[in-house]
């Protein structure tokens, strides 16, 4: 993609957040955040946005990266002999900032201690602002660049598990089903996988985050996959689950169960309506079927440049959907020692409703394990 991430607007959505969190400037030391709102893509640095300026604090093995990746931001690069508090002091030093947000989650109780001897005599008169969440409320939130990465990282998830699944025998092991799926997945285009994969043939699929083993497919009857792919920074994940001929009459029973509870979810997201009660419209189908003990986690979650990211999914979560957040819709039962089935899409939330991304049939005679 060459289109360009709109850092500068970024920017500006986050000062205008200033005045709700009551501070004229954040210290962001989140990587990722540091990421998103200046376009590096190294390690160790610090931004510190202001309501007029926004300076790059790093060291000098990026200058060369920091000119090319951000040529339009201010930056300070310490030498060797400096540490990172001395350089944000020195910067600090020169600013007319009262009321500075610091990420209280990203920030450790220890680097804290080692900050504020330094940062107190450099700057007695800044005030330091615990915040949490500022800049990951804007990330939920994605502008069109970031809706088209995530397009592009589905495609390749997807296109992979095409790929690896029409190549499946018996003798592959749940591993070697796990490393080839990441193995096209990087051979199409991806950074890498964004979790490792979950590969479970019956009955390790009734395990929700089960790690695949060195076991053999075998005659196994169902076999759940989970797995997705990182493109140029963004994320994507889904579930299918298959099965052969020998599936049982209640494996194919709950497997409609849960189609039908992931088609009732994804009918009810839309701008505005509460993520408590998306969860609400799957957990409502399973329950009815009398299966609800078997859906053991929340329905999904946003993903982005994290796989894990806000809005929570789940029948506790507080959060409402708003146009432009991507979230996972992935309900699932686990009957344990039998089999599990989970059923994953990446969905857009729209002003009209929602578009499905991910492209993937799931119907049950679509999700057939051919060995």
């Amino acid at each position: 993609m060459n289109a360009k991430a709109p850092h500068a607007d970024r920017l500006r959505s986050l000062r205008q957040s200033f005045e709700t969190h009551q501070i004229d400037a954040l210290l962001v030391t989140d990587e990722i955040n540091v990421g998103y709102l200046s376009g590096f893509t190294g390690d160790s640095s610090y931004l510190l946005v202001g309501t007029g300026e926004a300076t790059l604090l790093s060291d000098r093995r990026y200058e060369t990266q920091i000119a090319q990746e951000c040529p339009d931001l201010a930056a300070a690069v310490r030498p060797p002999s400096q540490s990172m508090p001395d350089l944000l002091a020195e910067v600090l030093a020169g600013s007319c900032y009262r009321r500075v947000g610091v990420e209280s989650s990203s920030v450790t109780l220890a680097q804290w201690d080692a900050w504020q001897d330094r940062l107190a005599d450099a700057s007695p008169s800044i005030q330091w602002v615990p915040t949490a969440g500022v800049v990951e409320a804007l990330r939920q939130i994605k502008d069109e660049f970031e809706i088209g990465r995530i397009r592009q990282s589905i495609d390749i998830a997807e296109r992979a598990y095409v790929s690896v699944t029409s190549r499946l025998t018996s003798r592959m092991t749940e591993r070697e089903v796990a490393h080839d799926l990441e193995s096209v997945m990087r051979t199409l285009g991806a950074s890498g996988v964004s979790f490792e994969p979950i590969v479970g043939a019956q009955p390790s699929g009734a395990l929700p985050h089960y790690r695949p083993d060195a076991v053999p497919l075998g005659d196994a009857p169902t076999l759940l996959i989970d797995w997705g792919a990182f493109y140029q920074g963004y994320a994507s994940d889904l579930t299918r689950t298959l099965h052969r001929d020998a599936a049982s009459d209640a494996f194919r029973r709950a497997y409609d169960v849960v189609l039908a509870a992931q088609l009732a979810a994804i009918e009810r997201i839309g701008n505005g309506v509460a993520a408590s009660d998306v969860d609400a419209a799957a957990r409502n189908v399973i329950e009815a079927a009398g299966m609800g003990d078997a859906f053991k986690h929340g329905l999904g979650h946003g993903i982005g440049l994290q796989i894990h990211e806000s809005p929570r999914m789940a029948s506790v979560s507080p959060q409402v959907l708003s146009s432009g957040m991507v979230v996972t819709v992935e309900p699932g039962v686990y009957f344990e020692g039998e089999f599990g089935i989970r059923i994953e899409d990446d969905v857009l939330v729209t002003d009209s409703g929602c578009e499905v991304l991910t492209r993937l049939p799931k119907g049950l005679d679509d999700c057939r394990l051919i060995l």
